[in-house]
């Protein structure tokens, strides 16, 4: 028979406590308000919400440009990237600048009774400078 070590058994028995804790501390940190705000991302991404990003001047509080459809979006350096659904099979992809004079909201609006396959991108043409050309002929 052999015979264990008290400081070893001492040594174990922390170790399991420890990793007790840890598990207890982990599962009890996931609020169902994490588990939700998951979900409605992953449905999100998979084009199964119909949401609303707008971009607003910061400056005069007018909005530059919106997007309303079922798309997913990322953020890269200064710009915002969104891919939209389109129909079965479909995309389209809009890539967004963004200066320190804008900021942007996304808005879960599938509560709407809308096509999931219809969308709009809106720009103000109060905030597009108007250009001119001209010819020297």
């Amino acid at each position: 028979m052999r015979l264990i070590d008290a400081g070893r058994l001492k040594q174990r028995t922390a170790a399991a406590v420890i990793l007790i804790l840890v598990m207890t501390l982990t599962l009890a940190g996931c609020t169902e308000a994490d588990n939700v705000s998951y979900n409605v991302s992953q449905e999100a991404d998979n084009f199964n919400v119909v949401r609303r990003l707008t971009v607003l001047n910061a400056r005069t509080d007018k909005p530059m440009f919106e997007l309303i459809g079922a798309f997913s979006f990322t953020l890269q350096e200064n710009r915002i990237i969104a891919l939209v659904e389109t129909g079965p099979g479909e995309y389209k992809k809009h890539s967004v600048g963004l200066t320190e004079w804008t900021l942007w909201v996304v808005e879960d609006i599938s509560g709407a009774e809308v096509d999931k396959y219809r969308y709009e991108v809106n720009f103000l043409p109060e905030q597009i400078v108007p250009v001119t050309f001209t010819s020297n002929d």
